[in-house]
């Protein structure tokens, strides 16, 4: 069974109440639960963690290199700024996905530039809590081709 790191940064505690027309109407722990039932229907064990510090998201990648096989991540806000992370993904040597709710694309010219996606096996955004679902699909098919 692949042991997969789900990891929530900045502001997504909030999800349900933070900008719904945005980020969509399902709060966080409803995400975690759609995706631990996923999990086990494509053999997968989740485990699912949350922070809104840089510091606290580094060391949940670290964590994540001596139990997860991979990790589908959603930096939040600190795709864009966050060289620490990115080294931190670097670093860990297992694959990431990187997952946005919103389409990062479409928004402010800020959140057009990604530090973290080119250091990531793919990325998925744009679906809401559809991006989460479908970057799990793709790093367990992933993990399950090696």
């Amino acid at each position: 069974m692949k042991r997969i790191l789900v990891l929530h940064g900045p502001n997504l505690n909030l999800l349900g109440k933070r900008e719904p027309e945005i980020y969509g109407s399902m709060t966080l722990e409803e995400i975690n639960a759609w995706l631990t039932d996923l999990g086990e229907t494509l053999g997968a064990e989740i485990v699912c963690e949350q922070s809104n510090h840089e510091g606290g998201l580094i060391d949940a990648l670290h964590g994540a290199r001596d139990w997860a096989d991979g990790v589908v991540f959603n930096p939040g806000g600190y795709t864009h700024t966050s060289v620490a992370l990115r080294d931190a993904v670097t670093a860990i040597g297992i694959p990431v996905v990187e997952v946005h709710l919103s389409n990062v694309d479409a928004r402010e010219e800020f959140r057009h530039r990604s530090l973290i996606s080119p250091v990531c096996a793919g990325k998925v955004s744009g679906f809401g809590w559809r991006s989460y679902a479908l970057g799990l699909r793709a790093l367990v098919d992933l993990l399950n081709e090696v």
